[in-house]
């Protein structure tokens, strides 16, 4: 990966022999990303109506 210029934004594991450096305000960042794009997937499926069920789509409008 250092070869083509791509630099590691996430952190290691604790077991690894070398650990790998990482920038935490990177990490945090597509942290963000990824949980938003968590959300679009829900909202997606609540404006598709893949839940049928009232119950299970009125607990998918209220989740925050």
């Amino acid at each position: 990966m250092q070869d083509k210029g791509i630099r590691a934004c996430i952190p290691s594991r604790k077991k690894r022999k070398t650990p790998v450096k990482h920038e935490k305000r990177r990490y945090k960042r597509r942290n963000r990303i990824e949980i938003m794009c968590g959300r679009l997937k829900d909202w997606r499926r609540v404006a598709t109506r893949y839940d049928q069920c009232p119950k299970v789509f009125l607990s998918a409008m209220t989740r925050e």
